[in-house]
């Protein structure tokens, strides 16, 4: 039986101080639950009678997970979504540790720079799955990947996607000399003349600011997605979400030649 108390604990989860204090986070719908039950450590679990029954084997090998068959009517007292689908869950919250010299001396990597929307950073946990990007390095200011908001954009990326919170300054100071640090700015050279390297590190701004200066100091390779046709007038700039896509896919297009 669902309790006040256990729907009062869920909705407290919304707020990042109570998923910080139990260090949890909140998932929801079959597909996006279905993706993470593998993958991280799950403490709490509602579903329907037949999201249960389809997940029979997944159930007898947990202990210690508290789980309540619902209704759809008690889903939705749970739930953050307009229409719940089947399932809510609660996970514990990873812990990565990674040297970012290691991994952006052979990979690519995205450094995002106090990107503040909870859509925003999901999508670009999605998209970053999409391309094989495995780390992304969030400043301080960065919305928390453990929204709920977040956590439903990034449609199952955040189990392959690791995300680190860092003081991206000090991070990129720190950063050994020959790994690339693109960024993309107006004066920036046309990303689609570019020599483009499958490793480093991917500078991406805030909304409204950009790079931060701070960060622009240390970007060694500056990139520009230019309008078509050039010297039209049109929108001022692109959603970071979606410069992001432009970006990552043409540094895969060049790493397929």
């Amino acid at each position: 039986m669902l309790s006040k108390n256990r729907v009062k604990y869920v909705r407290s989860l919304e707020m990042k101080k109570f998923r910080k204090a139990d260090n949890v986070f909140v998932a929801e719908g079959h597909k996006l639950v279905g993706d993470l039950l593998d993958v991280f450590s799950c403490t709490y679990l509602a579903a329907t009678a037949e999201w249960l029954a389809l997940h029979s084997s997944w159930l007898q090998k947990q202990s210690g997970v508290e789980i309540n068959e619902v209704t759809d009517e008690e889903l939705k007292r749970l739930s953050f979504q307009e229409t719940p689908q089947q399932v809510l869950a609660v996970f514990r919250q990873p812990t990565y540790e990674v040297d970012v010299n290691d991994v952006a001396q052979h990979q690519l990597c995205l450094a995002l720079d106090d990107v503040q929307n909870p859509g925003n950073l999901g999508t670009i946990v999605r998209l970053a799955d999409w391309f094989g990007i495995e780390h992304i390095f969030c400043s301080r200011g960065c919305a928390d990947i453990y929204n709920p908001k977040t956590v439903q954009a990034t449609m199952g990326g955040i189990a392959r996607v690791q995300t680190h919170y860092v003081d991206l300054p000090e991070m990129l100071s720190a950063l050994d000399k020959t790994i690339p640090v693109y960024g993309t700015f107006l004066d920036g050279e046309n990303l689609y003349q570019k020599h483009l390297e499958n490793r480093g590190l991917i500078v991406m701004g805030n909304e409204g600011k950009g790079v931060s200066k701070a960060v622009e100091a240390f970007v060694s390779e500056r990139l520009y997605i230019p309008n078509y046709p050039s010297g039209r007038a049109t929108s001022e700039s692109l959603n970071v979400a979606i410069a992001t896509a432009i970006v990552c896919a043409e540094f895969r297009r060049i790493g397929s030649i």
